[in-house]
């Protein structure tokens, strides 16, 4: 089921009989399209998550853990301004469609009573949350600004009249006079043709519920009682994650009328069934999200040094040319006497090449001995190049592989690890650094390595951004922890706290620092390891880059190891820290 008209219905239902008369208590804008309330009611915080995803738009409690920006944005700001200690009136649905509205009581600045009303329309890439003067009807500010080159309907932007979206010619299903009756004569036993009217015909039946409804009504004795059964589902839900024989998911607001071949999982509300959909995919979107902008600088940077790698790759291939420049300029100071001003080009013998006659390219302008001057100061500037050409490529390599390492590193983040690359690309001079004019700078808290468990109980500690694995290898881990990382591509730093392993746990561990690189796809990728106490970091060298010696060489397939939650004993506060690593080998 998708967050259709009827599932809004039973997420309204749940979180009106939950949060109705609670008060806000905080406000947060941890990713740009999604904020969460902290509301105190019925003497319990309930994180309240609004978001206008275009791909995951939903409003619902969670339990996920979420970190906030640095800076909070003016949404969030003027949602503090106006909501944090307003009273919870109301929490309604406009009629079956996928907008729900909260109204409140607060006090403006003068002590007044203010009644405002937050509107969230969740409706794929049009979602929105909109903060609305109920006694004005004018908006105070949205999540998204839509002004009227976007929508020549609708202006959602501050100060403008707050407009409902155009109404579609559809019936709310829980209002009487319906037309199932009708349509259950059209197309009896035709389920995909029934539910295709239903959906056609009543408002907020996405396809799923649609579909629901087709085979109950099919199914049923009594058309009436199937029907209105169906709608009081949704008034007291069984919430259930469903898999199908080929891993996909969904989730309903209650148990499909046929289970054959699907795996079922009971939760206990609505909030906590999405929480189990949503929270992987979410995250991944999160990160894109978050890491849009400093994948644009780093996309940018990688394009500037392969035109430059290319540049002096070019340079020192002329450089190879530079003996050609040479001896056109000697054979033209030794037939210095044959020139004549204001020749274009001669001919003379190549001592270098048994005297053969060399078509030698002359400047006529030029006197015959600023000729041959110009051929040896063309020689000299090639071979003055060349070491400094190959000096700014090595450069240039080294920082096409960083960047690189940056862009595999973002593939496999968390939200929170996509906030410490944007640091250290601060830190690298890469990124500006985001500073609010007379406000003091929050610095970003470092975030936990993820830690896992092999099978004989062993703990392993994995860095996700090249600043965490600086940490990790030269701060948290012993000397005698034997470390790994694949060989000679990015991946993540990864420790093993146990001195004197087995071969098995070995294998174990080196086939997680596979998984954590960009070989995570390859069948056969070989990883280093040895003891922490051999790895050195050169000074001036990038986050995550080090050199060692003397390490051993496995052959692995990744495999990801069960997940473990961090101890809290292991975090450490300190600056920041980000992901994988450069390595080279000093042997």
């Amino acid at each position: 089921m998708s967050f259709d008209g009827l599932f809004t219905h039973a997420m309204v239902h749940e979180l009106s009989q939950l949060l109705t008369g609670g008060r806000i208590a905080r406000i947060n804008q941890p990713y740009p399209s999604e904020m969460v309330m902290v509301v105190r009611a019925n003497r319990k915080n309930h994180p309240l998550l609004i978001s206008a995803n275009p791909t995951y738009p939903r409003l619902q409690i969670t339990a996920v853990p979420y970190k906030n920006p640095a800076v909070p944005s003016n949404f969030t700001m003027t949602l503090r301004k106006y909501l944090e200690g307003a009273l919870i009136d109301s929490i309604s649905q406009v009629d079956n469609d996928r907008i729900v509205e909260f109204t409140f009581t607060t006090r403006d600045e003068l002590g007044d009573t203010q009644h405002l009303k937050l509107i969230v329309e969740i409706m794929a890439r049009h979602s929105n949350v909109s903060l609305v003067n109920q006694e004005t009807g004018k908006i105070i500010d949205t999540i998204k600004h839509v002004g009227s080159d976007q929508n020549r309907v609708r202006l959602l932007l501050p100060g403008a009249l707050f407009r409902m979206p155009p109404k579609q010619e559809r019936t709310n299903p829980y209002l009487p006079n319906q037309h199932y009756p009708k349509l259950f004569s059209q197309f009896q036993g035709d389920q995909a043709g029934l539910a295709k009217a239903l959906q056609h015909q009543y408002q907020g039946f996405g396809k799923d519920s649609a579909a629901e409804l087709a085979a109950e009504l099919l199914a049923a004795d009594n058309l009436p009682t199937a029907y209105e059964g169906f709608l009081r589902h949704f008034e007291h839900p069984e919430p259930v994650l469903i898999e199908d024989q080929r891993g996909k998911q969904r989730f309903e607001a209650f148990p499909p009328l046929d289970p054959t071949g699907l795996t079922i999982t009971h939760f206990a509300t609505l909030s906590e069934l999405l929480d189990g959909y949503y929270a992987a995919k979410a995250e991944h979107d999160r990160t894109k999200e978050l890491a849009g902008q400093v994948l644009k600088v780093v996309n940018n940077e990688l394009k500037k040094d392969k035109r430059k790698v290319k540049k002096l790759n070019q340079e020192l291939a002329d450089a190879e040319s530079a003996d050609d420049y040479r001896i056109r300029g000697e054979l033209l100071t030794t037939y210095l006497g044959q020139l004549k001003a204001g020749m274009t080009e001669i001919e003379l013998p190549n001592f270098y090449d048994e005297n053969r006659p060399l078509q030698i390219q002359l400047a006529p302008e030029l006197s015959p001995s600023k000729n041959a001057q110009r051929y040896f100061t063309r020689y000299n500037k090639l071979k003055a190049s060349v070491a400094y050409d190959q000096e700014q490529l090595a450069l240039a390599n080294e920082e096409i592989n960083y960047f690189e390492n940056i862009v595999s590193q973002i593939n496999i983040a968390s939200p929170a690890d996509v906030q410490e690359i944007r640091l250290e690309l601060e830190q690298q001079g890469y990124l500006r650094v985001r500073r609010q004019k007379g406000k003091k700078q929050r610095k970003v808290q470092p975030a936990k390595p993820e830690l896992f468990h092999t099978s004989d109980g062993s703990e392993v500690l994995v860095g996700k951004n090249n600043l965490q694995n600086d940490r990790l290898s030269f701060k948290l881990a012993n000397k005698n922890d034997l470390w790994f990382h694949v060989k000679d591509i990015p991946g993540s730093h990864v420790v093993l706290r146990n001195p004197a392993p087995s071969d098995e746990t070995i294998l174990e561990v080196a086939q997680l620092a596979a998984y954590f690189s960009k070989g995570r796809d390859s069948d056969n990728v070989p990883v280093d390891y040895l003891p922490v106490k051999r790895l050195h970091k050169p000074n001036g060298a990038k986050p995550g880059f080090v050199t060692f010696c003397g390490q051993k060489t496995l052959s692995v397939t990744p495999k990801r190891l069960p997940k473990i939650i961090l101890n809290q004993s292991l975090y450490l506060t300190c600056t920041l820290f980000i992901l994988g690593p450069l390595i080279q080998e000093s042997l």
